[in-house]
């Protein structure tokens, strides 16, 4: 039995597990960080601290990887009210924040989880999963001031920093710096990091980190002129849906560990400190007129969460009821269209997926996330020409996912054109390296043809 599913694929005899395997490509690009620079002010404190990534670098990521993460997100939210709400009291906060120069940019994301995030440089998302669970405009100040204490903190670089740090005392610099002078057009330090739910770039903040994002937090939207009380009643909501709805939160909890201490400390902060500000309006009404679109379709995105609950436990038929029901709630939704080709190809029911994302695509036709998932759906079915415009299509819209310069190989292949596979292969080894189960098996095929 071959255990190999690029052998079986490249024999046209893929399995639903092999298409598992396409599917679990996630989007990942090559993050530059810095060359080894110095000390540099902290925009918080005035004070010299060790930072070896440049204010520069942050924005540089920042724009090579926010949009890989949208799409990731079935792309950015349609309605320009809401984005346009968002954005107000996202300049608001940002405003008044320590670096109130950086390229700011709020946005609201399709994924249903129940998340914000934010990128080194202040490209920033909600969810639609927390923004039908947040009341009013005071929370959603202090989630967007939260985020902003992030990048004000500059907690990207200041890990980025560590990373490096702990490189040299391991002798690992040598190493990074050789291979990045093999890779044209980086002079400095270059790793992968994969999209899934959150990049490495928005994970793993520690419970320090998120201390002083909180405070810095509750010091933006006080002076933004916001009720400090929506930082307090923000938290409590994401404490009592924990026990609620886990899976939902699961990411949030993941790149911002909550705690009790976070809660009652915020709590503290708000009576004592902020006492004064207390009696301000906290935006319901506000926050209620400019959302209403999205909580018109709250039953939907609650069907969606629970499917996909199902789905990481591969039940995939109580799935597909959870999807069907919320398509029949809101009618050509992008996401829950997605989701059920999802649930439909997990069962090896590929003719049935493609007419969903034949509507996906249909409705955001330059996002990429349908397209990308049309590829691999075209290569189940043995049509690895079709798959192959699929994938050229996503990489003119959304270049630098060496997933899919990968998948490109593989329609290749299975076109048999040997020389273009190899450079499909070889582009991707360049890319990401050959740690994958897609690296090894590439450098395999490559290996072979020699």
């Amino acid at each position: 039995m071959d255990h190999n599913p690029g052998h079986r694929i490249f024999r046209r005899r893929m399995t639903r597990r092999d298409f598992l395997w396409l599917m679990s490509a996630s989007t990942a690009g090559a993050v530059v960080l810095p060359s080894l620079k110095g000390c540099a002010v902290d925009p918080v404190t005035g004070q010299q601290r060790l930072m070896l990534m440049s204010e520069q670098e942050e924005i540089a990521v920042d724009r090579q990887h926010s949009p890989h993460q949208f799409s990731n997100d079935y792309g950015l939210l349609r309605d320009n009210r809401v984005n346009n709400y968002v954005t107000q009291v996202g300049n608001s906060v940002a405003e008044v924040s320590h670096r109130p120069h950086m390229p700011y940019s709020f946005n609201v994301v399709n994924a249903n989880y129940i998340n914000a995030y934010t990128f080194p440089g202040g490209t920033m998302a909600c969810t639609r999963g927390i923004m039908v669970e947040m009341e009013d405009e005071a929370a959603l100040a202090a989630l967007l001031g939260h985020e902003t204490g992030h990048v004000n903190a500059r907690h990207t670089a200041r890990r980025q920093t560590t990373g490096i740090i702990a490189a040299v005392v391991l002798g690992g610099v040598g190493i990074a710096a050789a291979q990045s002078e093999r890779l044209s057009g980086y002079s400095n330090l270059i790793y992968a990091v994969s999209a899934v739910g959150a990049t490495a770039l928005l994970a793993h903040y520690s419970r320090e980190n998120e201390r002083e994002a909180d405070a810095l937090g509750l010091e933006y939207m006080a002076r933004a002129g916001q009720n400090p009380q929506g930082m307090v009643d923000l938290m409590d909501m994401l404490r009592g849906m924990s026990d609620r709805q886990p899976n939902a939160l699961e990411t949030m909890f993941s790149t911002h560990p909550m705690s009790q201490e976070r809660f009652d400390t915020a709590q503290r902060e708000a009576s004592s400190r902020y006492s004064a500000d207390l009696n301000r309006n906290v935006g319901r009404e506000r926050y209620m007129d400019n959302t209403a679109s999205l909580r018109r379709i709250k039953p939907a995105i609650k069907e969606q969460q629970a499917g996909e609950a199902r789905m990481a436990r591969e039940q995939y038929p109580q799935a597909e009821r959870h999807f069907a029901t919320a398509l029949r709630q809101a009618p050509g939704d992008y996401p829950g269209l997605l989701l059920m080709s999802k649930a439909k190809t997990a069962q090896g029911q590929h003719r049935e997926a493609e007419r969903y994302l034949q509507q996906a695509r249909s409705a955001y036709p330059d996002e990429g996330q349908a397209i990308h998932l049309s590829g691999i759906n075209q290569l189940a079915q043995n049509r690895p020409d079709v798959a192959l415009s699929h994938f050229q299509r996503y990489e003119r819209i959304l270049p630098g996912n060496p997933n899919t310069v990968f998948l490109q190989g593989v329609a290749h292949e299975n076109m048999q054109n040997r020389q273009a596979a190899a450079q499909q292969y070889q582009r991707y080894i360049q890319m990401a390296g050959t740690q994958t189960e897609q690296g090894r098996y590439a450098a395999q095929r490559l290996q072979s043809w020699r």
